[in-house]
Order: structure tokens, then C-alpha cells, then sequence
């Protein structure tokens, strides 16, 4: 075999890896990027873009089907195999940015093979084995497949193979609660689909309850079905469809299954116990650094066993930078935020409200401001939803947001919590009117008005000032 040596190694070309390894070339380091599968990773080819194309897509059909003030409503004819060709269009638009040629022409070496570690600091991947200074895991994550009986014996789709298919589905049953399945199971209801989620406990478990309840009112408003605390426990063929057996013993169904039940890290083939890196159920386990438990080795993105999310691989991918490229101290601390792209989105950064309560108790004050006391929501007519704010000693330390266009609103948050930035600030913003971002100058506003217009020490202050003025 021929033998490598790099200064950075990177195993993964999904967002985390693609990020570190653009910003380490240009800083100088020789980098070596390896890829088994395809560029650009999980959020390309199976994750973000295409499901944020298909739900664009649905969007418009829904837009037909409702109509609107001065425009009639009719039921659309939608051509599937057109979706599902502008959701592979958004793909091949976005990939030639992740792509082979792209990196290479950075000064990036590519190796386009499965990697496994032979030694604490070496690798074989294809006909090589490759040294490295640092490496770098970040190999993302797979669909997880559920131990239900007779699955292995039906056709299934994951968020990996979903958008494969070329004819909508009659009745897709969705076995999982979490954001890929409560989205897909508004994209293929708009298209035409009947629609079923079954959810183990609670649709999207980790959210605000009352947040959760506006997006759940509005997928059931729009046809789907939601069982709460039941779970598949045996899969059969049903004709050219699938059976499904619920554990309260009643049957669904189906035309297509669509499981959803969350992604594990994908680290098996990798030999981890070469390289010493110690794992966990969640994934690789690593510090607050991102290293692993052999020093040499890092683990970024969805495999380092927390949140899985694009935007957290980048910012991994950063932190990793600074230590490995640059040599500086760097620890993972920035407030998370996340969306769940249904419409209405719901967006969160921080604790939820009752997260925030379990920690702080008396000391935590809510403020909420609905979407419908904000005149651009009105003349939008995009009134569904609300903002919380969750303050301690006067400091926002969470936010939930529901409603149109919460995953671009909650940025000024994740800004805003990330500089510390104070409530008087925020309420001191000047916002553009009219916009739906006003509603976070509100609610910061709400925290300083009782306090203003409520005292009497400040009624009493204002009548002397204005015996003083001329």
C-alpha cells in the first residue's frame, strides 16, 4: 500500500468536514479529506435541501388549496414525479459548492474511500494508509431501524431513500414524532397523501407543549393523522401496501412506511479501539474541546453524540480549526438553536419554558406576545403562533418561536444570547415596521414596562420634572 502523510485528516464530507477542511487549507495546513459515499454528506443528499425543497414545493400546492382573500381556492393537480424532479434539481443546484473538483481546487487532497483506523495516528483508506498530525471524525450519522417484527421483511423508506420514490403514496404511515417525520407528514399531506404518525410518547417530545400544539392543530386541520403513546409492534405485507399493528392492538393501512425514529452515529466501520477512542451508545465520546480519548483525534457534527444538526457541525467544525490549524484553545459552548421547518416553523434556542423552570424556579420570569397583535402578521394573515421569552435576573436565557418565518426570526436570539446581549438593548432596537421580527422588540419591550409605566416612583418623578421644565 502506498503510505501519506498530512497534517490534517478528516474522515467525512458532510457539512463539518467540508467546513474544516475548506477553512484549514486556506490557513495553509496539507489536508486530506476522505469521503466513502457522497460529497456533501446526509444534509445534501438526504436531509436539509431535499426535504426543504419538497416542503417548498407542498407550500404552493397548499396555497392553491386554501386560496385566499379575492382568490378562490380549488383543489391543485399536482404532478409528483415534477416535485420530487425540483427537489433533486435543489440538490444538484447546491452540489457542485460541496463538491470533488471544488475542494481539490482549494489545495484539498480527496480520497474517495471508506477509512479505518490501523494505530492511534494512522488510517487505511482504499490503497493507502495515511498519517496524520490530527485527525478529524466526522462521519455524521445513519437512520435508525427499529427492532419491530417483520420489518426486514417489508418495503420501508428512511430519510434516506424517501426521496427516491416517483409516485405519491396513497397512505404513508410514519413510525416516529421527531422533525423529519412531523415535516414529511405535512409535505406529503399538501401533496395528497393520507397521512399517519404514530409517535411512541408525544409529537416532537423535546419542544414547548404549547408550541408543539400549533403546529400539531394545524397538520390535523390539514388532514393527518396523530396517535399519541402507541407504537408499532409487528409490520406485515398487506397486498401490494404494508400492514402495521399498533401496540393497543388496532391495524393500519398503509401504501408506503416511512420510518423516522431518529439517526444513530455512523462509527462502525471506522475501528474506533485502533485509534483508542473510547464510544458510547450516543456516539464518540469526546470533552468540551471536541478531542477524543486519544488526543490526536476529534470528533465533530453528529457523531460527537449531541444534538444532530448541520448548523452544529459547522460551528464544530470551527472550534476544531482554531485548535488543530491554529493551535489556540477552544471550548463548545454557544446556545443551540433549532427548527422544525413544518408551517408554521417552530424555532427554539435555550431552554424551554419548562426546562427553564426545572432549573431556576422563582427566579425565571415569561413573557409571550402573540402573532396576532403584530400588524404585519395581520395583513399577512399569518396570525397562527407566539414568542416566550424566558429572563433570569434580567437576562434572556431562552426562546421559543412559533409561527411564519420563526427559524429566520430566532437568529437575532441566537445572536443575542451569544453577546450576552442585554434586554434594553433588544427593546432599544429599532425595528423595520412593518415585520414579523417586531415581535421580539415587543416582548423585550413587556419585560421593562411595568417597571416604567407601573411605578409610582417614576409618576411622581415625572410631575417634579415637569414643574422644572420651562
Amino acid at each position: 500500500m502506498a503510505r501519506y502523510s498530512t497534517d490534517l485528516c478528516i474522515i467525512g464530507a458532510g457539512s463539518g468536514g467540508l467546513v474544516l477542511a475548506s477553512g484549514a487549507v486556506q490557513l495553509g495546513a496539507r489536508v486530506t479529506l476522505i469521503e466513502g459515499a457522497l460529497m456533501g454528506g446526509d444534509c445534501l443528499n438526504y436531509g436539509c435541501v431535499p426535504s426543504k425543497a419538497l416542503l417548498a414545493v407542498a407550500k404552493r400546492v397548499q396555497a392553491v388549496r386554501q386560496g385566499g382573500p379575492g382568490v378562490a381556492g380549488t383543489e391543485p393537480v399536482v404532478d409528483f414525479p415534477a416535485a420530487m424532479a425540483r427537489v433533486h434539481q435543489a440538490i444538484a443546484d447546491i452540489a457542485p459548492h460541496d463538491s470533488q473538483e471544488r475542494f481539490e481546487a482549494l489545495g484539498v487532497r480527496v480520497v474517495r474511500a471508506w477509512a479505518r483506523f490501523t494505530g492511534p495516528d494512522s488510517i487505511e483508506a482504499g490503497a493507502e494508509v495515511i498519517t496524520a498530525r490530527r485527525f478529524v471524525i466526522a462521519t455524521g450519522a445513519h437512520a435508525i431501524v427499529p427492532d419491530v417484527a417483520g420489518l426486514d421483511q417489508v418495503p420501508f423508506y428512511t430519510n434516506e431513500t424517501i426521496f427516491t420514490l416517483t409516485a405519491l403514496p396513497q397512505a404513508l404511515v410514519i413510525l416516529g414524532a421527531g422533525p423529519v417525520a412531523v415535516e414529511m407528514a405535512q409535505a406529503f399531506a399538501r401533496l395528497g397523501a393520507k397521512v399517519t404518525i404514530v409517535a411512541r410518547s408525544r409529537v416532537m417530545g423535546q419542544d414547548d407543549r404549547e408550541a408543539v400544539s400549533v403546529v400539531t392543530d394545524r397538520l390535523c386541520a390539514e388532514g393527518v393523522t396523530i396517535l399519541e403513546g402507541c407504537h408499532a409492534t409487528a409490520v406485515t405485507r398487506d397486498g401490494d401496501g404494508v400492514g402495521v399493528t399498533l401496540s393497543d392492538g388496532s391495524q393500519l393501512s398503509a401504501s408506503h412506511l416511512l420510518v423516522a425514529m431518529g439517526r444513530a452515529p455512523a462509527i462502525k466501520p471506522l475501528n474506533l479501539e485502533a485509534a483508542g477512542v473510547a464510544v458510547k451508545s450516543g456516539g464518540v465520546v469526546v470533552d468540551a474541546s471536541l478531542r477524543t480519548t486519544n488526543r490526536k483525534i476529534f470528533a465533530i457534527g453528529d457523531v460527537a453524540g449531541g444534538p444532530q444538526f448541520t448548523h452544529l457541525a459547522a460551528y464544530h467544525a470551527g472550534l476544531v480549526l482554531r485548535q488543530a490549524v491554529l493551535g489556540l484553545p477552544a471550548r463548545a459552548k454557544a446556545a443551540l438553536p433549532r427548527v422544525t421547518y413544518t408551517e408554521p416553523e417552530l424555532a427554539q434556542i435555550g431552554p424551554t419554558e419548562a426546562e427553564a423552570r426545572a432549573t431556576h424556579g422563582q427566579a425565571l420570569t415569561v413573557l409571550r406576545q402573540d402573532f396576532s397583535h403584530m400588524d404585519r402578521a395581520i395583513t399577512d394573515q399569518t396570525t397562527e403562533g407566539f414568542i416566550k421569552l424566558m429572563i433570569v435576573k434580567g437576562r434572556p436565557i431562552g426562546v421559543t418561536l412559533v409561527g411564519a418565518h420563526a427559524g429566520e426570526q430566532i437568529s437575532l436570539w441566537a445572536l443575542a444570547l451569544a453577546g450576552r446581549v442585554k434586554l434594553s438593548t433588544m427593546a432599544g432596537m429599532v425595528a423595520p415596521y412593518p415585520t414579523l421580527s417586531e415581535i421580539s422588540k415587543h416582548v423585550a419591550g413587556a419585560y421593562f414596562s411595568p417597571r416604567l409605566f407601573g411605578s409610582a416612583w417614576i409618576k411622581t418623578l415625572v410631575r417634579v420634572v415637569q414643574r422644572l421644565l420651562a
